[in-house]
């Protein structure tokens, strides 16, 4: 499926283990059909420093975050907001996460999610840059959490699949919002084509969170079931046909809204 030429997946976890083996192919894949900017997902120590080295061999196209996912909280140490702030001074990082709370499936216990989730706002406020927030069955924690220490930075909640009543709870807090293939899924995504016309585009981005939530909505799906940042386009056009409006109005939106919050000032670039 062909999109827009210009568009930004803002979560994809690259240096997951299912792109070791063809990691570059991916990469090109994505570029040949538009999506010319990636953020790459850094949810511990290891993995963000891994998605920062893959970037630096795409200068200007590919980008990563720095952080911990509250499923990993449970292995921080005394050392691990050292290293965030460390990994976080490397020009390729242009915001602190994944981090926030899952209360979902409890691999961290809840006080270890919530002293590192605080730990790592603060942080982003320290160096001011973006948050690039998680959230599962913990919107009232994590929002007393966020409300008591994000200050300036914005925050961008990846992968929104909530409900209506915490939609308006984000937006009122002032965060974006990042659709993933969910809305592809006619089995449980239902409800946000109708949630995600009350998101503004100014604070509506788009993601696939590759290799997971390959959009059900593709002709052809891979047998393997592993998505990747080439698939964007399926998430656009959903959200598109979701919105009533037409694909190019919404990549180009979408696209300006990325670029905003993550301050990348790509526009103009010349595709690869």
């Amino acid at each position: 499926m062909q999109g827009s030429n210009n568009l930004i997946d803002i979560g994809v976890n690259l240096a997951h283990r299912s792109f070791h083996r063809d990691r570059t192919h991916v990469i090109e894949r994505a570029f040949a059909a538009g999506v010319r900017t990636m953020i790459i997902t850094g949810t511990n120590i290891a993995g963000s420093e891994e998605g920062i080295h893959i970037a630096h061999d795409y200068p200007g196209q590919l980008f990563a975050t720095a952080g911990v996912h509250p499923h990993d909280s449970r292995h921080c140490t005394e050392t691990t907001l050292a290293e965030l702030r460390q990994l976080a001074s490397q020009k390729t990082v242009v915001a602190i996460g994944e981090c926030g709370l899952d209360f979902n499936r409890d691999f961290s216990p809840r006080p270890d999610q919530e002293k590192w989730f605080e730990a790592q706002v603060t942080l982003a406020e320290e160096l001011e840059l973006p948050l690039f927030l998680h959230e599962r069955d913990a919107c009232v924690r994590f929002g007393e959490i966020l409300t008591a220490n994000r200050k300036r930075v914005p925050a961008v909640l990846h992968c929104f699949t909530g409900t209506a009543e915490e939609l308006k709870t984000y937006l009122d807090m002032g965060l974006h919002l990042g659709i993933t293939g969910w809305i592809c899924d006619e089995r449980r995504g239902l409800h946000l084509r109708e949630l995600v016309r009350q998101i503004p585009l100014d604070r509506l981005m788009i993601e696939t969170d590759a290799p997971f939530l390959l959009p059900r909505t593709m002709p052809t799906r891979p047998k393997d079931g592993r998505n990747e940042p080439g698939f964007l386009p399926y998430v656009l056009c959903a959200v598109a046909e979701s919105l009533g409006k037409p694909l190019d109005e919404v990549a180009e939106a979408t696209t300006k809204t990325a670029i905003d919050f993550f301050r990348l000032g790509i526009k103009g670039r010349k595709a690869p």
